[in-house]
């Protein structure tokens, strides 16, 4: 196969690409994984099971996993009113890929702490310039 016919993972349109385009904000991958643990889940059982999510964020990301196809909604008529949330076929594929991301991150917890470490410190001195940096700088100024 020639270099022209390989796969461009800088292409906006390669699947990689596009998936985490789909998936990739702070709480679509924990929606997913919780739904796909149960057959069917509430929205309270789900805001209990993430507990730091807000009410407004997890509708607005059950509504587009809804819009994307992923999650199935069904609304029962009833007093009070009932509404249960399930993975559709194409949210299961969804599945083995997110637990294996899981299983990654826990294999890599030291990893992952130090880049969040380094973040967090990167983002202290951006709000505070004047702090010292660590570095000293040699040589005389005038």
């Amino acid at each position: 196969m020639s270099a022209d016919a390989q796969p461009n993972a800088l292409d906006v349109r390669f699947p990689t690409r596009c998936i985490l385009a789909i998936i990739g904000d702070k709480w679509t991958t924990v929606v997913l994984y919780c739904l796909s643990m149960r057959e069917h889940r509430r929205f309270n059982e789900l805001q209990k099971q993430i507990p730091d999510i807000s009410k407004k964020m997890l509708i607005q990301t059950l509504r587009n996993l809804e819009r994307d196809g992923l999650l199935e909604r069904t609304v029962y008529r009833q007093v009070p009113p009932k509404t249960e949330y399930r993975l559709t076929d194409n949210g299961h594929k969804l599945r083995e890929p997110i637990a294996w991301l899981c299983e990654w991150g826990m294999s890599n917890q030291e990893l992952i702490d130090g880049i969040i470490e380094v973040r967090a410190g990167l983002s202290s001195r951006a709000r505070n310039p004047t702090a010292p940096s660590g570095r000293r700088r040699s040589g005389n100024r005038r």
